[in-house]
Parts: C-alpha cells; structure tokens; sequence
C-alpha cells in the first residue's frame, strides 16, 4: 500500500471521528437547553461543558486533517435527537460515548497500522476525555435510577452558569 493510501486511511477516520464530535457537540448543547429550561441548572452546566470538550476534540481533530492535506468534515454523523425526558438523556449520552470509545479505540489502531503514531495519540487522548465523561453521565443514570425525586429536587433550581470554566475534562489544562 502507498503512502498516499496510508494517508487516506488516516484521514477516513479522522473524519469519521470528526462528524462524531460535531454531532456530539449538537446533540449535548440541545439537551443544556431542554435541562436549563427544566431548572436542572448543574445538569445543564455539566452538559454544556462537556459540548465546549466535545468542541476543542473537533478542533484538534480538525488540526490534525490539516496537518495531513485533508479537509475537515463539516458534517454531523448523524441526526440530533429532539423530545427526549429527563430520564432518556443520561443512558443516551452514556450509550453515544460508549460508542464513541470503541470507535476511536479502533480509529487509534488503524491510524497505527498505516503508521501515523501522531494521530493515534490523539484518539488516545481524546478516549480518556470520552471515559471520563461516559462516566459522568453514567454515574447521574444511576444516581436518578437509584435516588428518584430526592436527586433531582437537590438539582432544581441550581445555576446553569459556566463562568470561565474551561470545559469539562479540560479542567485547567
């Protein structure tokens, strides 16, 4: 196989991962409305800043398309999904970063068969930011699941307010 091929593996996926990101970044957005508007402002904060990490992933894979001669996808990877209740939205995007993980798990080992080490870093860095937030979501999943309306009081009517946060698994970075 060609260099040029090799290449084109790499920036396959790197768009593919791309579109994800974009999506993600629709998808979580939408739902720090719907919590905002509900008065789960600690929900809709938590969401929102995990949509800014999803962003700067998009930027940094975007970096990377660049820096091998591609063009950055500007498409999502697939539709927003709209009505969903308080209760769908946790397990949802605890499914969407499970997957996610898996995707770029194999992204990471493609990119490394046709020898870009730089942009498997990369998914590999970007996993541990999807791990940490496939946590969070699944940790308030089973926070509602377990504790009910007793959780969900104690989050009415927090501040949706990010301030100057950075981003979720950005933290100070």
């Amino acid at each position: 196989m060609s260099k040029e091929e090799r290449r084109n593996k790499v920036l396959e996926v790197l768009n593919k991962a791309k579109a994800m990101e974009l999506q993600a970044i629709h998808q979580y957005m939408h739902q720090h409305y719907i919590l905002d508007d509900m008065d789960y402002g600690e929900l809709a904060k938590q969401v929102k800043l995990i949509a800014i990490d999803e962003m700067r992933h998009a930027e940094a894979l975007a970096e990377r398309i660049m820096e091998l001669g591609g063009e950055p996808t500007t498409q999502l990877s697939g539709p927003v999904v709209k009505g969903q209740n308080l209760k769908e939205i946790f397990p949802f995007d605890a499914n969407e970063e499970d997957e996610a993980v898996e995707a770029y798990t194999e992204f990471a080992k493609i990119c490394r068969d046709n020898g870009d080490t730089v942009s498997a870093r990369l998914f590999e860095t970007i996993i541990e930011h999807e791990l940490d937030h496939f946590n969070w979501f699944d940790n308030v999943n089973t926070h509602i699941e377990n504790l009910g309306d007793a959780y969900l009081s104690r989050l009415a009517g927090t501040d949706a307010s990010t301030g100057p946060a950075k981003g979720f698994a950005f933290g100070d970075e």
